[in-house]
């Protein structure tokens, strides 16, 4: 066990501050997630070193399009979760707490000299399951990783704490995809949690000067209305910008939505439409390989600047710039080309 990092003592129990539940543990209970336990009036992370997978990943299926381009990342993750998405595509390690402590244990030495010795390696990802529960750990990995010139990424629902936000920038945090999931109202019926704290954490995240993407997985009766997509999109310009990446991925079952049909294909086209009809200048597809909006085009003259194939870069005509090579257009990127 590691001692967990936020937390203060509240009458006979523990208040944990890692994410915005702010669970009240008493002695010998763990929080929601399961991954915080109080023992002898102290808070301690059980998950810390304790991973559930692991894997080279290209940033693109994170997924990031506009920071490192055609990089791969060290992606981990551990067990359980702070929100109740019934459609959760990754529940085998999210949805069984009990698995808890089965995972392989490695330090974080371990795990940067693994990374040394791929040569296409240049970052960190924290992904999976929630990362925020493996808050500790990723600290330390993070202020490892940068002492070697890696990156640092989560791929997360967006529901921690401001101070853990802000504790994760300065250990090494440079970029962050947050799953959008849907209204306020979906949010809470489905996932259990307030939706405006997602938003809050985006605002501020990108005022930290993390680089932000966002994801929404299209889901049939969740989130695939007219409205809902246009009360997505709008708040995406009016509260991140225009320029804020906006990544549209189509819904397979999984876990509990098991018997709810595929998000069609035509309706994953018509909100990427609609995003862009808001005036978001990059809407994307997920989940379609080869769909035209896998790609990135200028906002400005229309012309393909970087061509894709599901996870794979098939053309980068910014590489080694940001300007759009036919009409000079700035092109918004998180980190170099």
């Amino acid at each position: 066990m590691k001692e967990a990092v936020l937390w203060e003592r509240k009458g006979d129990g523990i208040l944990c501050l890692t994410c915005e539940r702010r669970c009240f543990i008493q002695e010998g209970k763990t929080g929601f997630c399961s991954t915080r336990l109080n023992r002898e009036g102290k808070l301690w992370s059980l998950v810390y070193g304790d991973i559930s997978s692991i894997n080279l990943n290209p940033i693109e299926k994170k997924p990031f399009f506009h920071f490192y381009p055609g990089s791969f990342a060290l992606t981990i993750g551990t067990w359980s979760c702070n929100f109740t998405c019934p459609w959760c595509q990754n529940y085998e390690i999210s949805k069984f707490p009990e698995f808890i402590g089965r995972g392989e244990k490695f330090s974080v030495h371990e795990l940067i000299e693994m990374m040394r010795g791929f040569k296409n390696c240049e970052g960190t990802s924290v992904s999976f399951n929630e990362p925020t529960l493996l808050f500790e750990y990723s600290l330390e990995l993070f202020e490892t990783a940068k002492k070697y010139n890696y990156y640092n990424t989560f791929v997360t629902n967006g529901y921690m704490t401001i101070p853990a936000l802000r504790m994760l920038r300065s250990a090494g945090l440079d970029a962050m995809n947050i799953d959008i999931k849907g209204t306020d109202e979906a949010v809470k019926k489905y996932c259990g949690a307030d939706g405006k704290v997602v938003w809050r954490n985006a605002v501020e995240a990108r005022k930290l000067g993390i680089w932000v993407e966002l994801t929404t997985l299209l889901i049939p009766g969740v989130n695939d209305s007219e409205k809902d997509i246009r009360e997505i999109g709008k708040r995406i310009k009016n509260e991140l910008g225009e320029d804020v990446p906006w990544h549209i991925t189509r819904f397979f079952p999984a876990y509990q939505f098991s018997k709810i049909h595929p998000a069609p294909v035509e309706d994953v086209e018509r909100a990427v439409e609609m995003g862009r009809a808001l005036g978001l200048k990059f809407v994307y597809a997920g989940n379609i390989p080869g769909h035209k909006y896998e790609s990135t085009y200028c906002p400005k003259c229309g012309e393909v600047l970087i061509k894709r194939y599901g996870f794979q870069i098939l053309e980068n005509l910014l590489k080694g710039s940001n300007t759009c090579p036919f009409c000079g257009e700035e092109i918004p990127m998180g980190k170099r080309l």
